[in-house]
C-alpha cells in the first residue's frame, strides 16, 4: 500500500508542477504576499476535489462529453487572453510590490477559481488521466492512490504560494516586476495558444 500511495504523491506531483496559468497566479500571489492563504486554501482544495472526482468515476462522463470540454477550452483561452493583456499592461506600467494597486480577497478568490476550472487540462490531467490511473490499483487501493495524489498537491501549492514570499524583498523593484509580469503574459498567451489549437 505504500508503494501504491508513493506512486499516487509522484504522479500528483508530475501532473501538477508544470509551470501553467494557476501556477504562475499562485507565484505571482505568493511574491505580492497579497491573500496567499486563499489562494493556496483555493487550489489545493479545487484539485483535491477533482482527485477524488476522478478516483471516484467521474472522469469516464467527462470523457464522454466531449462538448464540455469544448465550450471549457474556448472560454479558457478567452480568460486567458484577457489575463494576458493585463499582464502585458502591468509590464508596460510596472510598480513596485509596495506601490502596486491591492487587490480585494473576493477579486483574487474569483480570479484562481476561474484559473483552475477554465482549464480544460485539468479535468483531463487530473480528472481522466489522474482518475484513470487510481481505478488500476483496484476499488480499495485506488483512494490509497487518490491519498498520495491529494498530498502531493496539498504540498505543492503550500510551498509555491508560502515559499514565493521569500522572494518579496529582493523582487520588490518595478523593473523586475516588469520582467515578472512579462513572463506571466507569455506563459498565459502560450498556454491560450495550445488550448485553441489543441
Amino acid at each position: 500500500m505504500w508503494s501504491i500511495w508513493a506512486t499516487g504523491l509522484t504522479t500528483g506531483l508530475a501532473l501538477i508542477v508544470a509551470i501553467g496559468a494557476q501556477n504562475a497566479f499562485v507565484l505571482r500571489q505568493g511574491i505580492r504576499r497579497e491573500h496567499v492563504g486563499a489562494v493556496v486554501l483555493i487550489c489545493a482544495a479545487s484539485d483535491v476535489l477533482l482527485i477524488l472526482l476522478g478516483t471516484a468515476g467521474i472522469g469516464v462522463l467527462v470523457d464522454r462529453f466531449p462538448v464540455a470540454l469544448d465550450v471549457l477550452r474556448w472560454g479558457g483561452a478567452a480568460y486567458l487572453l484577457w489575463w494576458a493583456f493585463r499582464s502585458f499592461r502591468s509590464a508596460i506600467r510596472p510598480a513596485a510590490l509596495t506601490e502596486a494597486t491591492p487587490r480585494s480577497r473576493g477579486s483574487v478568490a474569483l480570479t484562481a477559481v476561474a484559473l483552475t476550472f477554465l482549464n480544460p487540462h485539468v479535468y483531463l490531467d487530473t480528472v481522466v488521466l489522474l482518475g484513470s490511473l487510481a481505478n488500476q490499483h483496484g476499488p480499495d487501493a485506488r483512494w490509497v492512490f487518490a491519498g498520495g495524489a491529494v498530498v502531493g498537491s496539498i504540498l505543492w501549492f503550500t510551498a509555491l504560494g508560502f515559499g514565493a514570499r521569500a522572494l518579496a524583498r529582493p523582487l520588490d523593484k518595478p523593473r523586475t516586476w516588469r520582467i515578472v509580469d512579462a513572463v506571466i503574459g507569455v506563459i498565459m498567451l502560450v498556454i491560450a495558444a495550445s488550448l485553441v489549437w489543441g
